[in-house]
């Protein structure tokens, strides 16, 4: 884990309310893995007090890159930042994806901006054991990862009204697959809970290994705080996690989904 000031060498518009950040660390580029995050101190003094959680979505030699959608004030400030500012950032933070290494074929599911570590997953493992589904609201909302990481893999969409893809949830998509795929496969999921609560159920009664990447809202991104705290399953050993520290990447079937 680094405390860097960091420059920023480019921040994209990718679609009306979506943004692509690129900066430049050797250390932090050089010790992220899949699944992990960063906190970014979006504005020097105390207004936002706190550090901002995202997701690292790839690695470009130096660079990391960070996918962010505008929801308040903290990000709505991000959109102003120019190539050449600098950030505090602290991280590599959180558990990574776990990829076994036996080959097993990976079904990555995302939802809007859930394909972001799903991405690095792919770019990090390489695309030939994986498939890409992700699902968005409508065809404007859409993220090619072309446009993110620069990979040329292929992918499938889903989007709620059926502007394009799949007309209907990702999940859809991921049933489809299930049944297709005969041999060992594992499932690694990102996005809105109630996505990841049916991705993970429908895995589990299948007996699928799953592993989802949990968002919540974090303070200090260390542990400290338990301002991220989800319910451990019965069969968990643990009451509560916090997401920052003991996750975000949990195995689907240590969370408690009937409250999340």
């Amino acid at each position: 884990m680094f405390e860097l000031l960091v420059e920023i060498l480019s921040n994209e518009r990718l679609t009306h309310d979506t943004w692509l950040m690129a900066l430049r660390s050797s250390e932090i580029a050089r010790a992220a893995k899949p699944g992990q995050f960063v906190m970014l101190r979006v504005k020097p003094g105390l207004d936002p007090l706190l550090r901002r959680p995202f997701s690292i979505c790839g690695v470009k030699g130096d660079l990391f890159l960070v996918l962010y959608r505008v929801v308040g004030k903290g990000t709505n400030l991000m959109t102003q930042l120019r190539q050449g500012e600098r950030l505090w950032v602290l991280g590599p933070l959180g558990k990574s994806f776990d990829v076994p290494e036996k080959s097993f074929s990976r079904l990555l599911v995302g939802g809007g901006i859930g394909i972001a570590p799903l991405l690095f997953l792919r770019q990090f493992h390489g695309e030939k054991e994986s498939t890409l589904m992700v699902g968005f609201r409508s065809a404007k909302d859409i993220l090619f990862p072309q446009r993110i990481t620069g990979e040329d893999g292929s992918f499938a969409v889903a989007t709620d009204d059926g502007t394009n893809g799949h007309h209907g949830p990702v999940t859809d998509l991921l049933e489809e697959r299930l049944r297709e795929n005969a041999g060992e496969v594992t499932v690694y999921a990102c996005g809105p809970k109630p996505m990841l609560k049916k991705v993970a159920e429908r895995s589990m009664a299948l007996r699928i290994p799953c592993q989802v990447s949990l968002e919540a809202h974090m303070a200090c991104g260390l542990g400290a705080c338990q301002g991220c705290a989800v319910k451990a399953s019965a069969s968990s050993a643990k009451i509560y996690f916090s997401v920052c520290k003991e996750g975000p990447i949990f195995e689907a079937e240590d969370i408690d989904w009937e409250l999340i």
